[in-house]
């Protein structure tokens, strides 16, 4: 009888262990769209390096390739075509863009420090000398940069998606549980859910401006123009998808319920949101994703900080490199769509029972 050697037992066991890790991770590689890591970390490991190559290639080769054609096909065809701005930039132009709104970016950061600093002397000289009533703390008003356009959009958006969430869940729980309900709601959904945010905007306008009467409250009118657009159109997905997730869910465990003589409270949340969480998720995404549309529309309909009014104003600017800034805005605004996507995914991954876990 052969002896089996422990060494290779370990050898095995530590090999086992590290599969089990990489078939763990996988489900967030999924998640975080790098599920290309998978092959590659399988094959560093030894796993029939020949199938994960072609993994690899499928999952990372091919859309690498795809990319490289389009910029190529980008960058050949884009300077054929002549506008009222010039032609259309390729792909280095665009780069070259990103790197001058960096620039841009750091030279108005330096002057921000440069003004406080300033500031902060000056009224240590007038406190040196006595004279507090000229103490004066101002805040810097200089022009936004790029970054801060980005950042405006990313907390407007996710402020009407919140407000929208907060109305959505629970009439789609009341239009899931209750058949009277959903007839009252239903046609609310049928009507309102097509209207366009521009349609939206000029109402949302005045209704705030009426309002909101002061411009120095804890959000500005602009702002909530915005984040009040937002909601109004992003608010549907949730809706329906929450409606629906409630009610589908299968009968005995509704049978069950009334058993054990569930009151309400416990109805929703031991059984309903559970069950129907799935698509409560799937709404929210789609709504995420519907506000940020709507979002960059109405920035640039209403001429609100954010994204869509730096679309505009370089639109409105017209100078030779407007065009090329224009297209980073938009590869922008696709990427940052990718990533709010990404970031559900994420916590619907991290709350409900998926296939990957």
């Amino acid at each position: 009888m052969t002896a089996i050697d422990p060494t290779e037992l370990n050898a095995e066991a530590r090999r086992a262990r590290l599969f089990t890790r990489i078939n763990k991770a996988d489900a967030w590689f999924q998640v975080l769209g790098l599920s290309w890591m998978t092959p590659i970390l399988k094959a560093i490991a030894g796993d029939n390096p020949r199938a994960q190559m072609s993994e690899i290639w499928r999952l990372l080769g091919v859309p690498i390739l795809a990319i490289g054609i389009f910029l190529i096909a980008w960058g050949t065809l884009a300077p054929k075509v002549q506008t009222s701005l010039g032609a259309i930039p390729g792909p280095a132009q665009v780069w070259e863009q990103v790197g001058n709104l960096h620039a841009d970016a750091v030279r108005e950061g330096e002057k921000e420090v440069a003004f406080y600093e300033r500031q902060d002397a000056r009224n240590a000289e007038h406190v040196a000398n006595g004279d507090l009533d000229k103490v004066r703390d101002r805040p810097y008003t200089g022009k936004p940069t790029y970054y801060d356009q980005i950042w405006t959009s990313i907390k407007t958006v996710f402020f009407g998606f919140l407000i929208a969430s907060l109305f959505a869940i629970p009439l789609g729980i009341m239009a899931g549980l209750s058949p009277t309900a959903n007839a009252a709601i239903n046609p609310m959904i049928q009507i309102f859910k097509p209207v366009s945010p521009l349609a939206w905007l000029p109402i949302v306008t005045m209704v705030v401006s009426a309002v909101y009467a002061t411009n120095d409250g804890m959000f500005s009118k602009s702002f909530l123009v915005s984040a009040i657009t937002v909601t109004l159109c992003s608010l549907w997905p949730t809706l329906i998808n929450t409606a629906l997730g409630v009610a589908s869910i299968d009968k005995d465990l509704v049978s069950v319920s009334k058993v054990l003589k569930m009151n309400t409270y416990t109805k929703i949340t031991k059984l309903v949101l559970p069950s129907a969480l799935p698509l409560i998720f799937t709404g929210l995404r789609l709504s995420l994703g519907v506000g940020w549309m709507v979002l960059i529309a109405a920035e640039m309909l209403a001429q609100n900080p954010g994204l869509g009014k730096f679309v505009w104003d370089e639109f409105q600017n017209g100078s030779s490199q407007s065009l090329a800034k224009i297209m980073v805005a938009v590869l922008t605004i696709g990427i940052i769509g990718f990533m709010l996507d990404r970031v559900m995914y994420a916590l619907q991954s991290m709350f409900t029972f998926t296939e990957q876990r």
